[in-house]
């Protein structure tokens, strides 16, 4: 059998191709970070500014991810993945262009836009291909993705900008989504039997959903606590990896250590590290034990005790802070647990839409939390000019980073409540 007529060598063939345009979307939503001091001296903004233009993105993915799983589960990866590698390239042509704050914030959220089915659209192709003891493997591995974006958006990124300019490198993602994009309308499928190919043992066809079946999935989520408890943890866990590493990591370390922004992001790259060894670590291990909550409570207890170091000591040794940015990278895998968990609660056919509706919390986490960091900082900056734009009190960086401690806190508590829930 070929790679193309073998279902189970064909399935890696789609998920690649939706993996590629995965790739860039984490670049793109992590970009901030390096692309701080640029964007701060050229569209000439505050700290607060800074925050919304990097929420943008995060803001109209987290608005979009119900629809996005309504498409996802209805229409299938090759159009709704390649057209949304399309929309999201257009965007960051726009981004490349724009001459200030607000054709930057527009640009940026329509990079969101196209973004928001990518990872929803992946889920829902990896329910169809893969069997359900595969799924929080295949979601970790997909997370590693996350995480190779996250290294490219680090160093490799600010070496890029260095060298051939911010706007440049831009239009080059924009490029390579553009290629993702046709990757992905050409070699992903809905299912086997969509490829013309016999069914994978112990994946079962996935049904045709209707917009009636669709409406009844989501008003049983809405009525849903678990799904709540889910969506809490969710936004708290996936918001606080997203705005360290993808926006005030690096600002951080660049004012309370006066480290160049390549040397900073060497930091937020162990953090995308994290993330590229630990989701699909933490996914194969929940596979393996059967376990889904309990793991996932144990993460988020060590997440808040990791991050709580910087609030409580502001300028910890930076070999601390190393260890710190690869924990905070490592533990979004017990994060993604929280999509394994609520796609198991759910019929087939609405593993798109209940995945999306807890994805999007993690995506509001992503606006609010970096949003709050900004404003805070801004009632603690200082006269000084460090790297070309405004610099901000350790103590203000303590208190920003204890907004995201305490989010973490109150995530553990949720998943107490929800194993309590497991359990009865």
């Amino acid at each position: 059998m070929t790679l193309l007529s073998d279902p189970r060598k064909r399935r890696w063939i789609g998920w690649g191709a939706l993996a590629l345009v995965f790739l860039a979307v984490n670049v793109h939503r992590l970009s901030t970070a390096v692309l701080s001091e640029q964007l701060t001296a050229d569209f000439g903004i505050s700290a607060a500014q800074l925050g919304t233009l990097h929420a943008s993105f995060f803001a109209i993915y987290a608005i979009t991810q119900i629809p996005a799983g309504v498409f996802a589960d209805r229409y299938g990866p090759r159009y709704v993945g390649s057209g949304g590698a399309f929309v999201l390239s257009v965007g960051a042509i726009g981004f490349a262009m724009s001459n200030g704050y607000l054709a930057g914030f527009l640009s940026r959220g329509l990079i969101g836009l196209g973004s928001t089915v990518i990872f929803v659209v992946i889920l829902r192709y990896c329910a169809n291909w893969y069997r359900a003891d595969e799924f929080a493997t295949m979601t970790g591995l997909t997370a590693s993705i996350a995480g190779l974006g996250a290294i490219f958006a680090t160093t490799p990124l600010a070496l890029a900008v260095e060298q051939f300019g911010w706007r440049e490198t831009v239009l080059g993602l924009a490029a390579f989504g553009f290629v993702g994009g046709g990757a992905v309308f050409v070699l992903a499928r809905s299912s086997p039997a969509n490829a013309g190919l016999e069914p994978i043992e112990n994946v079962p066809e996935q049904p045709t959903v209707t917009l009636r079946e669709t409406g009844q999935h989501l008003r049983d989520l809405l009525g849903d606590p678990d799904q709540w408890l889910l969506s809490l943890i969710f936004f708290s866990a996936s918001g606080t990896v997203l705005t360290i590493l993808g926006l005030w990591g690096v600002p951080y370390l660049v004012v309370v250590y006066d480290l160049s922004v390549t040397s900073a992001s060497t930091y937020t790259l162990l953090g995308s590290i994290g993330i590229l060894i630990g989701s699909p670590t933490v996914g194969w291990v929940s596979d393996r034990l059967g376990q889904r909550v309990l793991p996932l409570l144990v993460g988020l207890g060590g997440f808040t005790l990791v991050l709580a170091v910087i609030p409580a000591l502001g300028k910890p040794p930076l070999p601390v802070i190393a260890v710190v940015y690869f924990a905070i990278g490592f533990c979004l895998g017990f994060a993604m647990l929280s999509l394994s968990i609520v796609k198991e609660m759910y019929p087939a056919g609405a593993s798109g839409v209940a995945t999306a509706t807890v994805n999007g919390w993690g995506f509001f986490g992503a606006t609010v939390l970096p949003t709050l960091m900004g404003f805070v900082l801004d009632r603690h900056r200082t006269d000084d000019i460090v790297a070309g734009s405004v610099a901000y009190t350790e103590y203000g960086y303590r208190l920003a980073f204890a907004i995201t401690t305490v989010a973490l806190g109150v995530a553990f508590l949720a998943g107490v409540w929800l194993l309590y829930r497991e359990r009865r």
